[in-house]
């Protein structure tokens, strides 16, 4: 995994447990309400790359719009890319 991505997950969670923090909930409190176990996440408040997205959009939806991430990535990304991918006559892989 690059650094980059790696320090981007940490920084979540560091922000992630300043909201808990603020809140004054305990870790097992975010928890329940997320709906996972309280060492998952303890993963996720330490940036653990093997979280689920899903366990990720849960907590910030409890913290505040998990919305936000999707003006994150505009929705011509993905049509850029195809029309690039057409352009060099290489064929994006299907999964």
């Amino acid at each position: 995994m690059p650094q980059d991505t790696e320090n981007i997950l940490r920084e979540l969670g560091e922000r992630l447990r300043h909201r808990r923090l603020a809140r004054r909930d305990r870790q097992s409190d975010m928890a329940a309400r997320i709906g996972v176990s309280r060492p998952t996440y303890s993963k996720l408040e330490n940036g653990d790359p093997g979280v689920a997205v899903g366990h990720w959009l849960t907590a910030l939806s409890v913290i505040g719009n998990p919305r936000v991430l999707l003006d994150t990535i505009p929705v011509d990304l993905f049509e850029m890319a195809d029309q690039a991918g057409r352009r060099t006559g290489r064929r994006r892989k299907r999964s």
